[in-house]
């Protein structure tokens, strides 16, 4: 039997998750597999981990016809893991954002690139 505790919150994966129950909880995991470009098995056993660490609760619909379809709502124990899971994404993100601006500065200092504004033009012929 898996452990769902040892699930890593600050994968992109878990974020995702996260993120789409918040918007839209009706979504069934099949959607969220499509939408997230995920494995079904990895949104089953995400959401299973969720619901064990106590960030997303699981209600069966009252009036669907499909008795196995389910409401996932976040806790509020979830949303506020959504929004530091969030910033904290933010900021990995961020600093590779400046990371990456600055090798792009480089190479193209390297490759003898200089930049006009609407144009990029090149000092090594064509």
């Amino acid at each position: 039997m898996p452990n769902y505790f040892k699930i890593d919150l600050e994968t992109e994966e878990a974020l995702s998750v996260l993120r789409e129950i918040d918007t839209d909880p009706e979504m069934t995991q099949r959607a969220l597999s499509s939408r997230l470009g995920l494995s079904l098995g990895k949104i089953n056993f995400l959401i299973k981990a969720l619901i064990e660490k106590g960030l997303i609760k699981a209600e069966n619909f009252k009036n669907s016809k499909n008795k196995s379809a389910y409401l996932y709502t976040l806790t509020p124990r979830g949303l506020e893991e959504k929004t530091n899971a969030t910033y904290r994404f933010l900021k990995r993100k961020m600093l590779e954002y400046e990371r990456l601006e600055v090798e792009i500065s480089q190479l193209k200092k390297e490759a003898g690139i200089v930049d006009i504004p609407g144009n990029i033009q090149s000092n090594i012929p064509s």
